[in-house]
């Protein structure tokens, strides 16, 4: 997707470049702790270095209700 594809106006076509930004990016891996996920479908994250298959979010490798699903099992485990 270029940003000739989006239509009606700046913000728009503004929001189209960050997700494809950020959907294109390499993430850390959380099993090896590498910058090598890159996104393999959609949610779908593949670590190229240990091989890891990872579901998360559809533009990004984590999702802020993700994060928060995480702390508070986190939390729970403490207990």
């Amino acid at each position: 997707m270029s940003n000739r594809d989006v239509r009606s106006g700046a913000e728009l076509r503004k929001r189209a470049d960050k997700v494809q930004r950020v959907k294109s990016s390499l993430f850390a891996c959380p099993k090896c702790g590498k910058k090598k996920v890159k996104r393999g479908g959609n949610s779908i994250w593949e670590c190229k270095s240990c091989g890891a298959r990872i579901a998360g979010g559809t533009y990004s490798l984590s999702t802020p209700s993700g994060e928060v699903a995480t702390r508070l099992v986190e939390e729970y485990k403490k207990r």
